[in-house]
């Protein structure tokens, strides 16, 4: 046979393996099924099958064969990389991720969308399917930060995300010495067997320094750096002007007040609270109008959108404004007068909102209270606005009962607060406290968010929607409970009544399994992300909800007062929804972002903590079990670490699985989920932030 066209011999190939259905077959024997004897049309059918191979086309398993690949194993998601090098790939729309052996990730990296396709499973023990990376549709890293180590003239950079497996080779180091915390580019991956090749972007520090490694920390996992010359310029141009428009309504003789942290800079909410003649009260809360500054499609709104959310590390802030907007013209800072969108809500003395309106408004605010003084005042300190804000306490505890018994989850989840020196390093770590003044304010923001979502529904609104539990993991939180004594009534299919996820989070309250099963129900539930899908909101029990309360520090909020100002104005429009539902995929992806970042970086400075106890003992509990350890978590500072059964020489332990324990052989002695322990320091590695421990009796 001769002169067959590349698309004929193509057509043929796979045409016979989708004829053998799920037979295998070497290069040779297909050949020789298709009379391709002769030396050229073999070398011909090699080139093409091995190019139908690579695109994916037909599907190459173990012993040099090949077969039919079906259409549907062709499927595209999105890969994460576990450290020990393997990966899994989540696809929407399906419950169960893919799993891809280190061997077959080929070029792909942490976070890249790929496309996958199935292979035969080469490990016994795993269920469920198994892929192998087929190209990367889109590179979603393009940098990584890193240790910079000198090899010579050149160079790599080691990422300090372990979750990029490879170190990156770098020509140039651009003036970086060993041991610098860098930004380097990814620019070139092409060879799974070699290195990623990149480029030094910039300097971060030095590795030693504690405010560098706070900041490489939140860079690793996607938190932007200092804001354009292009974007600061035109903040720096807008001027302050407070001219009252005529579509804007003066408030200014109302008694405003804002509520915030002592430390807080930004200002981007405040209240205020008339009491009228029959009982009820009109509770204003007043926003800042970000979006009067802030016009679409500027530089200053595409660096916001990009950033989507400012992120709040354990040392500083990355806004997602320059300090322009959200230190200044944006700020409510008391005895000026600013620019807000108002929502003013007339509520019952049982909570329920009788009417609202939303308006475009000029307000000066009277006073700036910490919550720590808001929580005197409610104690009875004696101050001017004492009858306000003992009244604004008490529609908060109306509000909050109300949202509990209509279907609140209330996830009271303990946090904690490190205390740094001047230099940045940790001196304490103490309990963050959630007074009646931060819990009143929620009340109100809640409120708030609840009435602007559903005055403005409409197929293009942006609403912050929570699903119902998965019910799966549902199932396995209930079968995990029992093993503490503990029930949740749940159906068949894994459906579980609010007022019961209640029930439980209350019977545990106080008691050292606490935070264990808090966490456990916690990673049970969806997450909460930005939709035009309104499915509501399971775990604040709303079925209308969306974010209006923080425009300075929320993308999101900006494209909700931008709604609201259209419906003001009487201009409302339909928006194009998928342009929509990409801009809250994107604000979905960068609060994941900022979550991670900011945990991360807490989780740093508690590592640097207890680096300076070690040989210290500590009160803790017993916050998970493995084969390999115990994990437990300290009291009070909430800092977590392993005692690794290798250094448990008292006895031989068993690890019992569906008992979440770890049994000695010969003594006995039991270790369980939610036991309280006293451990040792052994070890604390900043790079890793692992810790270990030795249990105290040992």
């Amino acid at each position: 046979m001769t002169d067959t066209s590349d698309n004929d011999l193509e057509q043929r190939i796979l045409s016979f393996l989708a004829n053998h259905g799920n037979r295998a077959f070497r290069p040779k024997e297909i050949a020789k099924r298709l009379d391709l004897q002769a030396f050229r049309d073999y070398s011909q059918f090699r080139t093409i099958l091995g190019q139908l191979e690579k695109d994916g086309r037909v599907l190459a398993v173990k012993g040099a064969r090949v077969m039919h690949r079906k259409p549907e194993a062709r499927r595209i998601g999105r890969l994460s990389v576990n450290p020990k090098g393997f990966g899994f790939v989540s696809i929407e729309g399906e419950s169960e991720d893919v799993f891809v052996g280190g061997n077959n990730l080929g070029t792909a990296l942490d976070g890249d969308i790929v496309e996958i396709g199935l292979v035969a499973s080469g490990r016994r023990s795993r269920k469920g399917p198994e892929a192998e990376v087929l190209a990367v549709v889109e590179r979603t890293r393009k940098t990584a930060v890193g240790t910079f180590k000198q090899w010579g003239r050149f160079g790599v950079v080691v990422p300090d995300d372990k979750r990029l497996t490879h170190d990156i080779y770098v020509v140039s180091n651009s003036g970086a010495k060993p041991r610098d915390k860098v930004l380097v580019s990814i620019d070139a991956f092409d060879n799974p067997h070699g290195a990623p090749e990149g480029t030094i972007v910039s300097i971060i520090g030095s590795a030693d320094d504690p405010a560098t490694r706070v900041a490489a920390v939140a860079m690793s996992l996607g938190a932007p750096g200092e804001f354009p010359e292009s974007v600061l310029a035109e903040a720096a141009s807008i001027a302050h002007d407070d001219t009252l428009e005529s579509t804007r309504v003066d408030c200014r003789d109302l008694d405003v007040f804002t509520i915030d942290p002592a430390d807080a800079k930004d200002f981007d909410d405040a209240i205020s609270l008339q009491v009228l003649d029959d009982g009820n009260v009109i509770l204003g809360v007043h926003i800042a109008d970000v979006g009067h500054y802030v016009a679409e499609g500027t530089d200053l709104d595409r660096e916001a959108f990009e950033r989507g959310t400012s992120i709040y590390l354990v040392d500083r802030v990355i806004p997602m404004l320059p300090e322009r907007l959200s230190n200044e013209l944006c700020s409510l800072r008391p005895d000026e007068d600013k620019r807000c969108v108002s929502c003013f809500m007339t509520v019952d003395q049982s909570g329920a909102v009788r009417s609202f309106e939303v308006l475009n408004t000029m307000i000066r605010s009277r006073k700036r209270l910490s919550y720590e003084e808001a929580r005197d005042i409610i104690d009875g300190a004696d101050h001017p606005l004492s009858k306000t804000i003992k009244r604004a306490a008490t529609l908060a505890a109306t509000l909050t009962s109300k949202r509990l018994r209509e279907g609140s989850v209330d996830f009271d989840l303990p946090e904690v607060r490190v205390i740094l020196d001047e230099d940045g390093h940790p001196v304490d770590i103490v309990p963050r406290e959630r007074s009646a003044s931060n819990r009143m304010i929620e009340e109100f923001m809640l409120l708030a968010n609840r009435t602007v979502a559903k005055w403005c529904d409409a197929p293009t609104s942006v609403f912050r929607v929570h699903g119902p539990p998965d019910g799966e993991k549902m199932l396995k939180l209930s079968s995990y409970i029992a093993a503490f004594g503990l029930k949740l009534p749940i159906s068949r299919d894994g459906h579980v009544e609010s007022d019961d996820l209640n029930q439980l989070l209350d019977d545990i309250k106080g008691k050292s399994i606490q935070p264990v099963i808090q966490q456990a129900a916690l990673r049970a539930m969806d997450k909460a992300r930005y939709s035009t899908e309104n499915i509501g909101h399971y775990g604040l029990g709303f079925e209308y909800y969306t974010h209006f309360t923080s425009p300075i520090r929320r993308y999101p909020d900006l494209m909700v007062h931008r709604e609201v100002k259209r419906r003001i104005a009487g201009k409302h429009r339909e928006l194009d929804r998928e342009e929509v539902e990409a801009r809250c995929e994107h604000c979905s992806e960068r609060e994941r972002v900022a979550t991670e970042a900011e945990r991360e970086s807490v989780k740093l400075k508690q590592v640097e903590y207890i680096q300076d106890h070690v040989g210290d003992t500590f009160p803790g509990v017993v916050s998970g079990i493995s084969r390999f350890g115990i994990f437990v978590e300290l009291d009070r500072i909430l800092v977590d670490g392993m005692v690794h059964v290798r250094d448990m020489d008292d006895d031989y332990y068993e690890y019992d699985e569906d008992a979440y324990a770890m049994v000695g052989s010969n003594t006995g002695r039991r270790y369980s989920v939610g036991d309280p322990v006293r451990v040792v320091v052994v070890r604390a590695d900043i790079d890793t932030r692992e810790i270990d421990f030795f249990f105290a009796d040992e």
